[in-house]
């Protein structure tokens, strides 16, 4: 039996739509509605039933899809444990806030080129809040962002935190001393994309301190908001370990303020499917990558999760 085949039906039980399927595996509509009739005639009985809008599973078609499940899970755990990592191929596509593209992820793609030399990455760099819709509609394959995604296939991996810190340009003049919420919000105040947990922090702290007046500019690009607070246009709340050289060479100062800032969660996700052995292996390399990160830089850069979800050093 055709094991293309039975990876089309089982994302089209998945999807539905024989557009997202088309789009998932890289192919046309017809060459994915050939495979499904294919397989239909091959087994005697029809799979789907076809709508305007979607495709939907027959009786025959649900008892057929944990069979089909589990022949590609075999397949693949078979790839794993015998099969040579460098010939494997196809397209990755990952998805990364600007957050990690600053930090850890050069060394992952470093170490996903060694392991897997003819994988083809697609790389984007969105917001947790886009990255999670394109994961969830199956238009990239592993996203690593800030927030878990609470759907029922969806696995979410913690990858530690960067810490957090106020700081400013040194033109600013801020005093050495402890800033209280109202100090800070004489400033024009610099953050991530609305909705982010950067935001919805600074939000709820001047909303919790009275100082509904502050004005928190909210920008998408990491490395805008960098330029602009090295400019002196106003003072950020941003991981220290995506600025080591501004603060090295003195164009950003850390402030001192009198409240905490929590640290930036990281998180990895991808949907388990019965070829998701690639993206835990992905996921794998990215633990191992933020755990070598937090060892060189140490715990005021980057913040691992606990002992126990290590990975093992192999």
């Amino acid at each position: 039996m055709n094991l293309r085949f039975l990876e089309t039906f089982v994302w089209l039980a998945r999807l539905r739509s024989f557009r997202l399927t088309a789009e998932r595996l890289h192919a046309t509509q017809a060459a994915i509605s050939s495979r499904i009739s294919a397989l239909e005639q091959e087994l005697g009985v029809r799979l789907f039933e076809r709508g305007p809008k979607e495709a939907t599973l027959t009786q025959n078609g649900t008892k057929a899809l944990p069979f089909a499940e589990q022949m590609l899970k075999l397949n693949q755990a078979m790839i794993s444990s015998v099969g040579d990592r460098s010939k494997v191929s196809g397209l990755l596509r990952l998805g990364a806030i600007e957050s990690i593209v600053h930090t850890w992820l050069p060394d992952l793609l470093k170490r996903i080129r060694d392991e897997y030399p003819n994988l083809a990455i697609e790389l984007t760099s969105d917001t947790s809040s886009n990255l999670s819709t394109q994961l969830i509609n199956g238009h990239i394959d592993v996203s690593f962002q800030t927030t878990a995604i609470a759907v029922s296939d969806m696995t979410n991996v913690p990858l530690g935190s960067l810490p957090m810190r106020w700081m400013a340009s040194p033109v600013l003049n801020l005093s050495a001393q402890a800033l209280t919420e109202a100090e800070l919000s004489a400033y024009s105040v610099l953050s991530f994309a609305r909705h982010s947990p950067p935001h919805e922090f600074l939000a709820n702290l001047f909303a919790a301190s009275g100082d509904a007046q502050v004005q928190i500019n909210c920008l998408s690009s990491v490395a805008a908001i960098i330029r602009l607070v090295v400019d002196g246009f106003g003072i950020a709340v941003l991981p220290p370990a995506f600025v080591m050289r501004e603060l090295e060479a003195g164009q950003l100062q850390l402030l001192q303020v009198t409240h905490r800032v929590p640290a930036l969660p990281l998180v990895a996700a991808y949907r388990r499917t019965p070829d998701s052995l690639l993206s835990e292996s992905i996921t794998r390399l990215a633990l191992n990558a933020v755990l070598d990160f937090s060892l060189s830089h140490g715990p005021e850069f980057a913040l691992f999760p606990p002992m126990d979800q290590r990975p093992s050093r192999e």
